[in-house]
C-alpha cells in the first residue's frame, strides 16, 4: 500500500497546482465555467483517491470545498473575490496536510477548522457533527450528493475497469455507489470476460456492468464518478434517446488510451550518468579503430557511435519537460504580491510549451521568484504614479522563453519605472565597487545590481531592498552555466533575460587543440572556420581583428588569453562564433573536428573560473575543458573597457580573469 500512497501523494500536488491554476484563471474571469470545473475535478480527483488511499483526513477536509464548487457549477452560488481567496488557502492547507502525511512537517489544524468555519459562512451549510470533533473535517458519508435540478432523464453507463485495476487500490463497486448517490440505477453484471476457473487469478477484475441510470444531475456529474479511473477502464455514458437511435451503447471511448509510466528522477539521473559514460567509452573505441585502420573494426565502431548518438539523444529527451507547470506557479505568487503591495499586475506568459532540462528547471524556481519580486516591489508603480504618468492602470509582468541554439532564453519584463543607468552608477561608486573614473556601458552598469548586498532602493520593505534578491539570482543562474542580460528604460521597463542551457549532461562540441591542450567549444554556438595566417596578421597592423568575407571580425587568441607561452605557428584557425556580443572569433591551433561531450563539474574549487562552463575526458583519458564563448567574450571585453581601449583594437589579454573591481582597478 504504501507505494500507492507515494504516487497519490506526487498525484495531489500536481492537482493542486492544477487547483491553483484554475482558481487563478477563475479570477481573472468569474463567469469561467471552464476554469470552476477544472477546479472541480481536481478537488474531486484528491477526495476520491485520498479517500481510496486511507488519507481519510484529506479527503473529508476537500470534500468540503468540492461541495462549494460543486454547487458553484450548478448555478446555486456565484464566484466571489472572497471564496477564491479562500479556496486558495484551503489549497495551501491541503498541500500542509499532505507534507504531514510525507513527514515532512505538521499542519495546523486550528488553521483548517478556520477555514472551514469561512466556508461554511460562505455556503450557509451547518456544521457536521464530524466536524465539531477536535477542528477535525468528517469523511464524507454515503449521503445522496446533490443532484441538479430539472427533470429527470436516464443514461445508459457502460463501464469495464482494467484488469489490474485492483492492484492499484480502485474497488469498482464503490463507483457504482457514487453512482448510486445520483439517483435510481438498474445494473447488469458482464461476465463475457470471465476466463475458466483453474486461470482465474484473485487479484485481477474480469467483470463489467451495463448500467441504467436515472437522474436528475447532468453528464459531467456522472462523468466525475469515474474522472480518477477514466484512462484506465472502458467507458460510455449515453442519453438513453441517443443510444436507441445507435440500437447499442457507443464504442468506448478510453480503451485506446495513452499509457504513460512515473518515473523517479533519481533513475533517470543514473540513466544519464550511464549514458554519459558511455560515450566517453565510445570515443576511446572510435580513437583506438582510428589507430588501428581495420576496415572491420571501423565499421563496429560506426556502429556503435550511431547507437551511442541514438541512445543519448533518447535519454536526454526524456528528461526534457516543459516551462509550463513552472511558469503556471508564479501567478499565484503575482495573485498575492498585488494584494499585499494593492497594485493590480496581470502575469503574462508566453513560450510555456519551451522544454527544459529537468535538472535545470528544478533550480529556476528561487531566481524567478526574486526577480518577480523585485519587478512587484520596485518595478511596477503605484495605481496614483501609473495614472499621473499616463500607463494603464493594471501593470503587466511578462514570463516568457524561447529556444536558442543550445539555449533557452528565459525573459521577466514589466512595465514599471525601469532603471537609471546614472543612479545605478552612484550607487556603485557610493558603494566603492566602481572608480569615478570607470568607463562602463550602460549594460555593464545595469550588471552592477548582481553584485551582493547592491539595492538602489531607499527603504528596505519585507519583500525586498536587502541587496540579496539578485545576487541569488547571479549565483544560481551561473550554477547552471547560464548568463544574465538586463536591458531597461527609465519610465518604460525593465527586461532580464537568463541564457541557460538546454542541458547540463552531454552536448555536441567542436574539439580544437591549442599547444599541447584541448578544448571543446559548443558546436550550437560555432559558426564557421576559417584560416589566419602571418599575412593575415600583418595586415591587420596588430589590431586583434581578421577580414571573414568583407565583414571585419574581432578575434581572441586563446593561447594569450590563458597565457600558454605557446609558439605561434604559421598558420592558425579561426573559430567563428555567435555570442551576445556578436560574432567573435577564437584563434586556435588546430579544428579537431566534433566531439560528443560529457559534461563534467570541475568541483568547487574551479567553480567560479570565468569562460570555463565545466570539463570532459577525452577518449586517450586526457581532459579538456569545455569553454563558454559567452562569458569568455564578455570578461575580454570588460577587461578592454576597464583600460580604456575597446576590443579588437590592439587590447592584449594579458590576464584571463581581469573583471571589473573596486576603484577601477581589475585583479583576479
Amino acid at each position: 500500500m504504501d507505494k500507492y500512497q507515494e504516487a497519490f501523494l506526487e498525484e495531489a500536488g500536481e492537482l493542486l497546482s492544477e487547483l491553483e491554476s484554475a482558481l487563478l484563471a477563475l479570477d481573472g474571469n468569474r463567469d469561467d465555467t471552464e476554469s470552476v470545473g477544472r477546479a472541480f475535478r481536481a478537488l474531486h480527483t484528491i477526495k476520491g483517491s485520498g479517500s481510496m488511499f486511507g488519507f481519510d483526513e484529506i479527503a473529508g477536509f476537500t470534500h468540503n470545498l468540492e461541495t462549494a464548487f460543486d454547487r458553484l457549477r450548478t448555478g446555486q452560488m456565484a464566484a466571489t473575490a472572497d471564496l477564491i481567496n479562500l479556496a486558495l488557502a484551503a489549497g495551501d492547507q491541503i498541500k500542509n496536510m499532505l507534507d504531514e502525511a510525507a513527514g515532512r512537517g505538521i499542519a495546523d489544524q486550528s488553521r483548517g477548522a478556520g477555514i472551514l468555519a469561512e466556508l461554511r459562512g460562505l455556503t450557509g451549510r451547518a456544521e457536521t457533527p464530524g466536524e465539531a470533533e477536535a477542528g477535525r473535517p468528517a469523511v464524507p458519508s454515503a449521503s445522496p450528493r446533490e443532484a441538479g435540478s430539472g427533470t429527470a432523464r436516464d443514461f445508459r453507463i457502460h463501464f469495464r475497469p482494467a484488469p489490474d485495476v485492483l492492484l492499484n487500490g480502485t474497488n469498482p463497486l464503490l463507483l457504482l455507489g457514487e453512482l448510486r448517490q445520483l439517483g435510481r440505477i438498474q445494473v447488469n453484471l458482464d461476465l463475457t470476460g470471465v476466463p475458466p476457473f483453474g486461470e482465474l487469478d484473485a487479484e485481477r477484475c474480469y467483470l463489467g456492468w451495463d448500467i441504467l441510470l436515472t437522474t436528475t444531475a447532468g453528464l459531467e456529474a456522472i462523468r466525475d464518478v469515474f474522472i480518477f479511473i477514466e484512462d484506465n477502464c472502458e467507458l460510455s455514458i449515453d442519453p438513453v434517446a441517443d443510444a436507441a437511435i445507435q440500437d447499442q451503447p457507443a464504442a468506448p471511448q478510453n480503451a485506446a488510451a495513452a499509457s504513460n509510466i512515473r518515473v523517479s528522477a533519481e533513475k533517470l539521473d543514473q540513466l544519464i550518468n550511464l549514458v554519459g559514460e558511455l560515450v566517453t567509452v565510445q570515443a576511446r573505441l572510435s580513437e583506438l579503430a582510428a589507430r588501428k585502420d581495420d576496415p572491420e573494426i571501423l565499421a563496429v565502431s560506426e556502429e556503435i557511435e550511431r547507437l551511442t548518438a541514438g541512445l543519448r539523444d533518447n535519454s536526454i529527451s526524456v528528461r526534457m519537460l516543459p516551462l509550463k507547470n513552472t511558469f503556471e506557479r508564479f501567478r499565484r505568487l503575482v495573485h498575492d504580491l498585488g494584494a499585499e503591495l494593492h497594485k493590480d499586475v496581470e502575469l503574462r506568459i508566453e513560450g510555456a510549451e519551451t522544454e527544459l532540462d529537468k535538472t535545470v528547471i528544478d533550480q529556476l524556481n528561487d531566481p524567478l521568484v526574486h526577480l518577480i519580486r523585485n519587478s512587484m516591489d520596485h518595478g511596477i508603480e503605484s495605481l496614483e504614479a501609473r495614472r499621473s504618468t499616463g500607463k494603464p492602470p493594471t501593470a503587466t509582468i511578462r514570463l516568457a522563453a524561447l529556444h536558442s541554439g543550445a539555449n533557452v532564453l528565459i525573459r521577466v519584463s514589466d512595465d514599471g519605472r525601469g532603471l537609471d543607468a546614472e543612479a545605478v552608477r552612484s550607487r556603485a561608486i557610493e558603494k566603492g565597487l566602481i572608480d569615478h573614473a570607470a568607463r562602463l556601458s550602460e549594460p555593464e552598469v545595469f550588471s552592477l545590481i548582481l553584485t551582493p548586498g547592491f539595492s538602489t532602493a531607499q527603504t528596505v520593505t519585507g519583500i525586498s531592498g536587502r541587496g540579496v534578491g539578485m545576487d541569488v539570482v547571479r549565483r544560481n543562474v551561473e550554477a547552471l552555466h547560464g548568463s544574465i542580460e538586463i536591458a531597461s528604460q527609465p519610465g518604460v521597463g525593465l527586461t532580464v533575460t537568463l541564457r541557460l542551457p538546454l542541458t547540463l549532461a552531454i552536448i555536441d562540441g567542436l574539439l580544437i587543440r591549442v599547444g599541447d591542450a584541448h578544448f571543446v567549444l559548443p558546436l550550437a554556438n560555432s559558426l564557421e572556420c576559417v584560416e589566419l595566417t602571418a599575412g593575415d596578421v600583418r595586415e591587420a597592423h596588430g589590431n586583434h581583428v581578421a577580414n571573414v568575407r568583407g565583414e571585419i571580425i574581432p578575434y581572441i587568441r586563446l593561447s594569450e588569453y590563458f597565457q600558454m607561452g605557446t609558439a605561434r605557428p604559421e598558420r592558425e584557425q579561426i573559430m567563428v562564433v555567435e555570442t551576445d556580443h556578436g560574432r567573435y572569433g577564437f584563434v586556435v591551433d588546430q579544428v579537431l573536428g566534433d566531439h560528443q561531450t560529457v559534461i563534467k563539474n570541475l568541483g568547487n574549487l574551479y567553480r567560479n573560473v570565468p569562460a570555463v562552463s565545466g570539463a570532459t575526458i577525452l577518449g586517450n583519458g586526457t581532459v579538456a575543458l569545455i569553454l563558454d564563448p559567452h562569458r569568455l567574450v564578455q570578461n575580454a571585453v570588460q577587461t578592454a573597457a576597464v583600460r580604456g581601449r575597446p576590443e579588437g583594437r590592439g587590447a592584449r589579454h594579458s590576464n584571463s580573469h581581469d573583471r571589473i573591481h573596486s576603484k577601477g582597478k581589475t585583479r583576479r
